[in-house]
């Protein structure tokens, strides 16, 4: 199993997870559930027009955290945005219903990836595992 697989896997085990950016020296932490493993880079997808997208442009080191059970993930790396019809293809099959919304209400999901990143599994007492993804 490659470190994007391991990250993937955690990430559908929690559903829910929260990307972390920053509003000038103010953190901010959202709920996220698309994810999206192509090869190996997990991608994300945000309306370009929110100010968490806005705000992972300014500023793209970004921070992704998700639990399940009793363990965490914190995935951290430099946010790519990606513009890419092949890959928002295979975004319209995963997420029908919410690229509908977007196409009805003239929104654009921006893409992004994570760049040499780096995570960590954890329990509340110790790291189990850190890698590079």
């Amino acid at each position: 199993m490659t470190n994007a697989e391991k990250v993937h896997l955690f990430l559908d085990k929690a559903t829910v997870f929260y990307l972390l950016t920053t509003d000038g020296e103010q953190p901010k932490g959202r709920p996220f559930g698309f994810h999206l493993l192509e090869g190996d880079r997990i991608y994300f997808g945000k309306e370009t027009v929110k100010k968490c997208y806005q705000q992972l442009l300014k500023n793209p080191h970004v921070e992704i955290l998700a639990l399940s059970g009793q363990e965490f993930l914190r995935y951290d790396g430099i946010a790519k945005p990606v513009k890419d019809e092949v890959l928002t293809d295979k975004v319209r099959k995963a997420i029908p219903e919410v690229m509908e919304m977007y196409d009805r209400n003239g929104l654009e999901m921006g893409l992004f990836y994570l760049e040499n990143g780096t995570a960590e599994i954890c329990t509340a007492v110790s790291q189990k595992e850190a890698f590079k993804v």
